[in-house]
């Protein structure tokens, strides 16, 4: 069982920093998804690919996959860059 460690993301809505220091396990899938013949719906059998864990840090989410048996890889997020600029050098 393998599964992808990171930091969540802000949403393309959401202009603030809610919800952005949570860190997520989320395990990827061991089988291809493939499409329903009746409905067209693509699927698996793989429940596992349903499952997102939610943790308040990168430690505490490493901690549980060690403890469970399952490899885990951890992708940082970028570091965040923060233009500061005045509301005059609109008309520079």
């Amino acid at each position: 069982m393998t599964a992808i460690i990171y930091q969540q993301p802000k949403s393309a809505m959401q202009s603030g920093k809610a919800k952005t220091d949570v860190w997520v396990l989320e395990f990827e899938q061991s089988e291809a998804r493939k499409p329903d013949p009746l409905m067209g719906w693509t699927g698996s059998g793989d429940t596992q690919a349903q499952v997102k864990l939610n943790f308040p840090t990168k430690e505490a989410a490493k901690a549980y996959a060690e403890k469970y048996g399952i490899i885990a890889r951890v992708h940082a997020s970028p570091p965040k860059k923060l233009k500061l600029q005045a509301y005059a050098d609109n008309f520079r």
